[in-house]
C-alpha cells in the first residue's frame, strides 16, 4: 500500500498492551477494517463473531501465502511475522494440500490418543505441584515460569521426542516467534534461530528414530516422500509452538480470572459451576490467541456494510475478540461469568483449520487447575490491584508472568 493510504489505517499495536479495547474499537468500525501490521503490511481485521465463523469455513479464503498473497513478493526476510506466516505446513496451506498435510498429524490427536496422554499429564502436574509445595508459604511465585508454562511444553516435547538438551532452546525460540514488537533485526535473528532449532531436532531424531511424532514425520518425509524438507521443518514449528502456547495462556488466564472474581471461585467450590464451565468461559473472554495471521482472499468477498475484501488481500482474524462480541453475548460480553448459558467462542478456530490440539489443551488445563486449587485453596494474587505484564504480542493473549502467593491446605474444590 502507498504510504499516504497506509497512514489512514489504524495500526495494530504490536505490544498487545490493550488487546480487548483495541478489538472493541475495530469491531465498532464494521465487519472488517484495514489495519497496518508490522513492516507496513496491510490486512483486513475481522473481529465480529459471525464474520469470523463464516470466513473460516469459506472456500474463498486461503491460508497459503505462496498461492494467494501477491504481496508476499515484497515481504523482507526481517518481517516480524515471518515465523507465523512463512513456514510451509498444514497451518499455511489450502485445499487438497491442507487436507493432505493435516492428515499426517491428525492421527496423533484423535480422542483415543489424547485420552491416553492423561496419565502422563497428571504425572507432570503432580511433580510440579510437589515443587510448589516446597516453596515457603506466602512467598511470591511466578506461576507461569514454575507451573503453567511447564505443563504443556513438557507434554508436547515428550510427544515430539524433543531431547532434554534441546528443550531450553526450543522454549526460547517458540516464545520469540510470538513477539510481534520485535525489531526487524531481532525478528530475522529469531526466525533463523527457530529454524535452526527445528533442524537440530530433526537431525537428532533422524539419527535416533523412536516412537514419537517427529520420527513419524521424518519417516513420512524420508521413506514415503509425503513431505519435503521445508514442510517437515514447518510442521514441527507449527505443532511444537501451537501445542504449548494455547494451554499456557489458558491455564494462566483461568487462574487470574478466578482470583480476580472471588464470587466465581466460590460458585466453583460449592459446585454451582464446574471446571469445564470455567475453562470454556476463560476461552470465551480470554482466548489464548487474540489475532491469527494470516488468511488471503482467493476471490472478491463482499461482507456487507460497504466492505469488499478483494482477491489477494490479507485477512487477520480476531479469534479472541469474537468471544466478546456483544451481538452474541449481550451487553455484558466482557464480563467473566462461568454461570452464563451461552459460552460460544472460536478460541481454537473454526472450520478446516480448527486446532487439532484443542482437546489436549482443555485436558491439560483441567488437570492443572484442579491440582493447583485443591493443593492451594488459599491461593492469591501477589498484587491484586495490578494488571500482570502482558506478552509483547498481538497474536498471543498471555501474561509474561503471573505472581501469586501459595498457601497449602486441605482441598477446597
Amino acid at each position: 500500500m502507498e504510504p499516504a493510504a497506509l497512514r489512514q489505517c489504524p495500526v495494530l499495536d504490536p505490544t498487545g498492551s490493550s488487546l480487548h479495547a483495541e478489538a472493541a474499537s475495530l469491531r465498532a468500525q464494521g465487519p472488517a477494517t484495514q489495519v497496518a501490521l508490522p513492516g507496513g503490511v496491510v490486512a483486513w481485521s475481522v473481529t465480529r463473531f459471525a464474520q469470523i465463523k463464516a470466513l473460516t469455513s469459506d472456500r474463498r479464503v486461503s491460508r497459503d501465502p505462496r498461492r494467494h498473497w501477491p504481496a508476499l513478493a515484497e515481504i523482507s526476510d526481517d518481517w516480524p511475522l515471518s515465523a507465523l506466516v512463512l513456514p510451509e505446513s498444514a497451518f499455511n496451506s489450502y485445499g487438497p494440500e491442507h487436507r493432505r498435510l493435516r492428515g499426517l498429524i491428525s492421527t496423533a490427536f484423535t480422542p483415543r490418543r489424547t485420552e491416553a496422554l492423561r496419565p502422563q499429564v497428571q504425572r507432570i502436574v503432580d511433580r510440579l505441584i510437589t515443587d510448589l509445595i516446597a516453596v515457603e508459604p506466602g512467598h511470591p511465585v511466578d506461576l507461569r515460569a514454575t507451573f503453567a508454562y511447564k505443563v504443556p511444553t513438557e507434554v508436547i516435547c515428550d510427544l515430539f521426542g524433543v531431547p532434554s538438551e534441546l528443550r531450553p532452546w526450543m522454549r526460547r525460540v517458540i516464545d520469540a516467534a510470538l513477539h510481534t514488537a520485535a525489531s526487524p533485526e531481532q525478528a530475522q535473528a529469531d526466525f533463523l534461530d527457530l529454524r535452526s532449532c527445528m533442524a537440530a531436532l530433526i537431525a537428532d531424531k533422524r539419527a535416533h528414530l523412536d516412537q514419537d511424532m517427529t520420527s513419524d514425520l521424518i519417516t513420512a518425509r524420508d521413506a514415503e516422500g509425503q513431505l519435503d524438507e521445508e514442510q517437515l521443518i514447518g510442521t514441527c514449528i507449527l505443532m511444537v509452538g501451537a501445542g504449548s502456547e494455547t494451554a499456557v495462556n489458558l491455564i494462566l488466564k483461568a487462574v487470574h480470572a478466578l482470583l480476580s472474581h472471588p464470587d466465581q471461585l466460590a460458585l466453583l467450590r460449592i459446585g454451582t459451576v464446574t471446571w469445564g464451565h470455567v475453562i470454556e468461559e476463560t476461552l470465551r473472554t480470554e482466548g489464548p490467541i487474540e489475532h491469527m495471521p494470516l488468511r488471503y482472499a482467493v476471490e472478491d468477498i463482499d461482507l456487507g456494510e460497504g466492505v469488499l475484501i478483494k482477491a489477494g488481500d490479507a485477512i487477520i482474524l480476531g479469534f479472541g475478540a469474537a468471544g466478546r462480541d456483544p451481538a452474541v453475548h449481550g451487553p455484558d460480553a466482557d464480563t467473566f461469568d462461568a454461570t452464563r448459558g451461552n459460552k460460544e467462542h472460536v478460541a481454537f478456530g473454526h472450520g478446516p483449520h480448527f486446532c487439532l490440539g484443542a482437546p489436549l489443551a482443555r485436558m491439560e488445563a483441567d488437570i492443572a487447575l484442579r491440582a493447583l486449587f485443591e493443593t492451594f485453596p488459599n491461593l492469591t494474587l501477589s498484587d491484586p490491584g495490578q494488571v500482570p505484564p502482558h506478552q509483547e504480542s498481538f497474536v498471543a493473549n498471555g501474561f509474561r508472568e503471573l505472581s501469586v502467593r501459595l498457601s497449602p491446605g486441605p482441598a477446597a474444590v
